[in-house]
């Protein structure tokens, strides 16, 4: 807890916190007192001190209150910035990603981040804030009535210790009932959304959706069999019979309003209670997530081959990849082509270790890609590729945060957005949005393409790199691309089929299995499904080229 939270802006909030309430609390006993002096009609000068007092604990209490919700979300956003870089950077150099699913790493990075932070404002924050007024309530209390202060230290031992402690108890009832079914929801939430493409090509996109809206469900109906207000109930009856207890004793209006008042700290704390207990397991979580030491794992050979053996990947027992075998020698490139749903992402995917492979390898100079230093040696533009909410020059850096402004144009002229940048007022300095929304999808593209191109890795994978751009900027782009990674190990996935004379290998997918591959001329030379998909494309986009034979048609394009 000491290292996941920031305890200095954590203690000012406490206190802001508590001397807020205790200026709420001194407002109420001083305007019962000057309501109850002001019934005998004494001389006004007997009540100035009390009115001047009223006067001050009611602007206190606004300004105090300011600071306490000031300083409580300052520890809060302290402590979120400082923890979700720790995570990430754990996520990303440790073996945290291995064997886990995608469901189960967005609830570390965000779910259970983000209620590690809650415990501030939610739990930390009135917790201590009721301990330190209840304490002085009192002692304040005890050197004015000894026998009041015991009945308020036994209402407030009941209200503010017993009443959290059963909602914490019911609050952990709840979570073993409703971690599985939360879990499960997740899960299921994120195979829907990322295997979209490939249910639908499969036709399982309803029984995956019946899945998903089961799992709902099941979480629904576990929540709403736990309410949360009986213990509401209690502390409001606890704070009443403190009340009570304490008129009949003192018959003294001001002690009974001040009681009363006292215990509005009581209130919050078993919301505290349930909030405490549901990020315990989000404390341990995180907390063991940091503690992993990132595993030293050595880089490829610069020179390796890339070798695919029998490779299978299964979504929820569907085979999206069956029995691929590839081999690139280092510098050669190849394009995997195909329609939508074919297995093309979910290949580079499988190779990055992205999805789980049911069979096969893949290896590269001979080494299991899980043994070695994968982000060093295979990089690119992936389907999934996120742009942030930053400058064109901080979304190239993320492959060289090291890099200059020089090298940075250098691969956005590569990836043709080097004019455009330029023409821009801010021109690096340019923010884009939040992924990207202020760009078109062809630039957006070309953004990716850039820091792929200045992370310059041995092995590059490319994912529809000109997805989103017309015709001719496409096919400009891709020659540009080709030319760039010469002598480098490119997997290169597109459905344009223009240019790739350039690549040494085409290999076609169509259900999870290569059902051609070879020299982009030789597979137009000989009829088959790469020459039909050629002639369909060519002709959609220049009619009278399609009615070339295949030899002539590609001249042309050459």
């Amino acid at each position: 807890m000491k290292r996941l939270l920031d305890r200095r802006a954590l203690t000012a909030a406490v206190v802001a916190g508590a001397a807020s309430q205790g200026a709420a609390i001194g407002l109420i006993a001083t305007a019962t007192w000057l309501v109850v002096r002001a019934a005998d009609r004494p001389p006004l000068s007997a009540l100035a001190v009390a009115i001047a007092a009223v006067r001050a604990f009611a602007l206190l209490r606004g300004v105090l209150r300011y600071a306490e919700r000031l300083a409580g979300h300052d520890a809060a956003l302290r402590s979120l910035a400082d923890l979700r870089v720790r995570v990430y950077a754990a996520l990303a150099g440790g073996p945290a990603l291995r064997d886990r699913h995608t469901g189960e790493l967005l609830t570390d990075a965000v779910s259970e981040v983000d209620a590690v932070t809650d415990l501030v404002v939610r739990s930390l924050l009135p917790a201590g804030s009721a301990l330190l007024v209840s304490v002085g309530a009192v002692v304040g209390l005890g050197l004015a009535s000894p026998g009041t202060a015991g009945l308020v230290a036994a209402g407030l031992l009941v209200g503010g210790l017993l009443v959290p402690a059963a909602a914490s108890w019911q609050a952990r009832r709840s979570m073993v009932r409703t971690q599985s079914a939360r879990a499960e929801l997740s899960v299921a939430t994120i195979d829907l959304l990322q295997g979209a493409a490939d249910l639908a090509v499969a036709g399982a996109t309803p029984a995956a959706r019946r899945t998903a809206e089961q799992a709902g469900d099941r979480l629904a109906a576990r929540q709403r069999s736990t309410p949360a207000y009986g213990a509401t109930a209690l502390t409001l009856l606890v704070s009443g019979m403190s009340a009570l207890a304490v008129l009949a004793t003192t018959h003294s209006a001001v002690l009974t309003l001040t009681t009363l008042a006292l215990f509005e700290v009581c209130a919050p704390l078993p919301a505290a209670a349930r909030h405490w207990t549901q990020a315990r397991a989000a404390l341990r979580r995180v907390g063991d997530l940091l503690d992993t030491e990132p595993v030293a794992r050595p880089a490829f050979p610069a020179r390796g081959t890339l070798e695919v053996t029998g490779l299978r990947v299964e979504y929820d027992g569907w085979p999206a990849l069956r029995a691929v075998d590839l081999r690139l020698e280092p510098g050669r490139r190849i394009a995997v082509v195909g329609a939508s749903g074919s297995g093309k992402s979910t290949l580079l995917a499988a190779l990055v270790g992205f999805v789980p492979r049911a069979a096969g390898s893949v290896r590269i100079g001979g080494v299991p890609v899980a043994d070695c230093d994968l982000p060093a040696t295979v990089g690119g533009v992936l389907a999934d590729a996120h742009v942030f909410h930053a400058s064109i020059g901080d979304n190239v850096r993320l492959a060289d945060p090291s890099a200059s402004d020089e090298e940075v144009n250098a691969a956005l002229r590569r990836a043709r957005l080097g004019d455009w940048v330029a023409s821009l007022p801010s021109g690096l300095a340019t923010v884009v949005g939040e992924d990207a929304a202020l760009l078109s999808g062809g630039q957006r593209q070309r953004l990716l393409l850039a820091r792929a191109l200045l992370a310059d890795p041995p092995i590059l994978l490319l994912d529809e790199p000109s997805e989103g751009l017309d015709s001719a900027t496409a096919d400009a782009v891709l020659a540009d691309l080709l030319a760039a990674t010469a002598e480098r190990t490119t997997v290169l996935v597109t459905h344009r089929l223009a240019g790739l004379d350039a690549v040494d290998e085409v290999v076609l997918v169509d259900g999870g299995v290569i059902v051609q591959r070879g020299p982009h001329r030789q597979l137009l030379d000989n009829p088959g499904p790469y020459r039909d998909l050629w002639l369909a494309q060519h002709r959609n986009l220049n009619a009278p080229a399609a009615v070339n034979p295949p030899d002539q048609a590609v001249s042309a394009k050459s």
